[in-house]
């Protein structure tokens, strides 16, 4: 029997006509690191497909990456799904080019934590683990 505590499995997204990934990329490289184990579905995505992919692949968390200045419709539609196919446990996450203002409209949709650009490496992973661990102690 292993020491290790189980990996945390999220799932990394690109929802919409967003084709900028470089943040995906790097938010799933250094949660990979950080030893989680990440699902990264590329560009492109709808929500449907995302919600799908998240509830086949058992992921506790779905992390958005948005650009493209859709974030309010699109988080709130992956909500509105998850809520839909009874997976409203999932946390919801993201990051990318997303005014202040906006920050708290997307927690009043279910999304728990919202990173900008230049947030360190060590606070995504540290707010997450934060996020995993409270949930993980709910009754």
């Amino acid at each position: 029997m292993s020491d290790r505590p189980p990996q945390i499995r999220v799932l990394i997204g690109k929802a919409g006509l967003d084709g900028h990934d470089r943040g995906a990329k790097y938010i799933a490289h250094i949660l990979r690191d950080a030893g989680f184990e990440v699902i990264y579905t590329g560009i492109r995505r709808s929500p449907e497909e995302i919600v799908t992919t998240a509830i086949q692949e058992d992921v506790r968390g779905i992390g958005l990456s948005i650009l493209s200045g859709a974030h309010l419709f699109l988080f709130q539609r992956i909500r509105e799904l998850l809520e839909q196919q009874g997976a409203g446990d999932i946390l919801l996450f993201g990051g990318g080019t997303i005014p202040s203002a906006d920050i708290a409209k997307l927690k009043d949709f279910g999304v728990s934590a919202i990173f900008t650009p230049g947030t360190s490496a060590e606070t995504i992973v540290q707010t997450l683990r934060g996020f995993f661990d409270q949930t993980s102690k709910a009754p």
